[in-house]
């Protein structure tokens, strides 16, 4: 047997579900007919190569997706798919590479579209101590699957349950987003680890600006804030896929430790 594709009109309805419009609103936003675009996703009209372009646009359909989109309505893709190591992408990855390395003392990584592990500057060492399962930091390592595995970092995160929770809503957001598989995947199965399947959040705790992430290292915590970090208006599938984390200290106490275990490293690399 046979599975035939999907058209290009099943899949603009697919994803206009999926942002939760209605015809007529995804009409207003293109600006087009509603009647056209039921003939549109019936497959009763053949959408133009910028037709398809110009509402996955208002469909905020990532890049990836949007060369699937276009294959589907009988078009070459409009978007380029690079390997990192493809010298095309070389200013972009120095980019990341300075960011990582200006954002120390403070921890800094790079993960692609599947979370996986693409940089990281020095100071993610404190995340990367007393790992028990060691096969969870062989590439590719997956940043999601080595925080809340209980044989990664999970064991020492203080607050275990409400940066799980935070995590999670983060993940599935990103899986709605992109109706990606493997992130489905994933998601599924990081809720099956010890205390994932609770649907309750956490009890509230004390007001603050972020979630934070507080992190057991020797006889201290560690409490840092984080931001997400992606490039600008790329043309590249892979480089539309990249993030940068960095994070900050959250309290004074955090901060004095980052800057003293440069220190450490910085002494033990000269000696």
């Amino acid at each position: 047997m046979t599975t035939s594709e999907p058209s290009a009109g099943s899949l603009i309805r697919e994803w206009r579900t999926r942002r939760r419009m209605s015809q007529l609103d995804l009409a207003m936003e293109a600006d087009i007919s509603q009647r056209h675009l039921s003939f549109v996703e019936s497959g009763r009209a053949q959408p133009s190569r910028e037709m398809v372009l110009h509402l996955a646009e208002q469909l905020s359909i990532p890049l990836r997706q949007r060369n699937q989109l276009l294959l589907a309505a009988g078009f070459a893709p409009s978007f380029s798919e690079r390997s990192l190591s493809d010298a095309t992408l070389a200013p972009a990855m120095a980019a990341v590479e300075t960011v990582l390395k200006g954002h120390e003392p403070f921890p800094a990584l790079a993960v692609d579209r599947h979370w996986n592990l693409v940089s990281a500057n020095a100071a993610i060492a404190p995340f990367l101590a007393d790992i028990s399962e060691q096969s969870l930091l062989a590439p590719p390592v997956n940043v999601l699957r080595l925080s809340l595995h209980p044989g990664g970092v999970a064991p020492r995160i203080v607050n275990l349950a409400e940066w799980r929770a935070h995590l999670l809503e983060r993940l599935k957001h990103l899986s709605d987003a992109t109706g990606d598989p493997v992130l489905i995947e994933l998601e599924r199965e990081l809720r099956a680890y010890p205390s994932g399947l609770k649907s309750s959040r956490p009890a509230p705790v004390e007001p603050g600006i972020a979630h934070p992430l507080r992190l057991a290292h020797g006889d201290q915590v560690l409490s840092f804030i984080s931001t997400i970090t992606v490039f600008g208006t790329p043309l590249d599938v892979t480089l539309s896929e990249l993030a940068i984390e960095s994070f900050f200290p959250a309290d004074e106490q955090t901060r004095a430790m980052l800057v003293r275990l440069a220190k450490e490293r910085a002494n033990a690399t000269s000696s």
